[in-house]
């Protein structure tokens, strides 16, 4: 078994891993894929093994932990956080797995790279010990480095149809390179496709258990929390550390333009007070974003007393914090000018990153809202039903 990670260790490796996923980044957005030395150091930090359950070696850690371990890794790569929170969330999942299903994915320790894709986008059939799966998933992140790939598929119950996670090993499945967005290069999300592949029943689990936080055998609160509580977090972390270190690239120039531009317009160039201007509110925007993103991820750390309405408004809060960080990297971008612009530099590539990621259905707003508005109006009728009053004044623990 590996060694076990304490989560002070996850956040300090993860300074260390964010300068060498930075020196690296160019190379890695060139070729579509990390470094194999970054994706080393990534699982050495400890990012799989956060939330494998302790009985095989893993930290089964916090949301607020991971959180800020993401965000600090963002600010030297978006791409590397990316793939880190891939890492630990895929790791979380397999822990919905019966135990002879856990011990198998992690029986050469905790580090194992568990990868893949919720979208159900398969099919299986029940065989006798088991099921035989086939599917074809696009946008795997850091699959060529995988160990073990998760994904979701429809299964037929009963005249109808369910949804059936499944866990196999990555020597089952083909990759086809089919990646070559403009954003987020180097994650390597390509195709993953499982031809009519044997999955025993150990590997695989009722969706419903991921959605509803119901595990079979891990207690902790990072299981026990329902998926809807936590989804938006794993992809806005990434996004809040891409937008620092934009902030952070352009904020010597910006400061320097305030104290050296005109105090007024009248000349070439624009004024201090627009750099000012441009400098807080982006900064601004940055620090209300990382406020919501606290709340989520406390609220997240509270495991199966998370109620439905704090998970929708979770999902709200990460859709909103993202629209906030990509105004605020594009405000940044937009003053940059065309020196700022330049393809040897980390801005056009924070910015082509951050821009790319809020794209992602986890960090929508549309849908987020409608499961907040359908919270509220729940929690409103149940209140009302109970007291008699509205439910923004009964004082509720969940309220908006």
């Amino acid at each position: 078994m590996g060694t076990r990670q304490t989560p002070v260790a996850l956040r300090n490796e993860a300074e260390e891993v964010a300068v060498l996923a930075g020196d690296r980044a160019d190379h890695a957005d060139e070729t579509f894929r990390l470094d194999p030395v970054v994706v080393k150091a990534v699982l050495a930090a400890g990012f799989a093994r956060h939330f494998v359950p302790s009985a095989y070696g893993g930290t089964a850690g916090t949301f607020s932990e991971l959180s800020q371990a993401l965000v600090t890794l963002g600010t030297g790569c978006a791409a590397t956080s990316w793939s880190a929170s891939i890492a630990a969330g895929f790791g979380r999942m397999a822990g919905y797995l019966p135990e002879e299903g856990c011990a198998e994915v992690w029986q050469d320790g905790p580090d194992a790279l568990v990868v893949g894709s919720l979208a159900p986008l398969g099919r299986a059939r029940a065989v006798p010990g088991g099921w035989r799966l086939t599917g074809t998933w696009p946008s795997v992140s850091v699959v060529d480095y995988s160990d073990w790939a998760l994904v979701r598929a429809v299964v037929p119950v009963c005249g109808g149809r369910a949804h059936r996670v499944f866990v196999i090993p990555r020597s089952a499945c083909t990759v086809r390179e089919t990646w070559c967005d403009v954003g987020m290069r180097a994650t390597g999300s390509n195709t993953l496709v499982v031809d009519d592949v044997f999955v025993p029943g150990t590997r695989t689990f009722d969706s419903d258990d991921l959605v509803q936080g119901r595990a079979r055998h891990a207690v902790t609160a990072c299981h026990t929390v329902p998926l809807g509580a936590v989804n938006g977090l794993f992809f806005a972390a990434p996004v809040l550390g891409a937008a620092r270190g934009a902030l952070a690239h352009w904020a010597e120039y910006a400061t320097a333009k305030v104290r050296n531009a005109p105090r007024e317009a009248g000349g070439p160039g624009l004024t201090r007070d627009f750099y000012a201007a441009v400098l807080a509110r982006a900064a601004g925007e940055i620090d209300a974003s990382q406020l919501l993103l606290d709340r989520a991820t406390d609220v997240a750390d509270l495991g199966a007393r998370v109620t439905p309405l704090e998970a929708a408004r979770n999902a709200r809060d990460c859709s909103l914090a993202a629209e906030s960080m990509v105004s605020a990297v594009n405000r940044i971008f937009a003053a940059a000018g065309t020196s700022g612009h330049s393809v040897t530099g980390p801005l056009q590539r924070f910015w082509r990153d951050v821009n790319a990621a809020v794209t992602h259905i986890g960090l929508r707003f549309e849908p987020a809202a409608h499961a907040y508005a359908t919270a509220f109006a729940a929690q409103a009728t149940s209140a009302d039903q109970w007291s008699g009053t509205d439910a923004c004044r009964t004082g509720a623990r969940a309220r908006p």
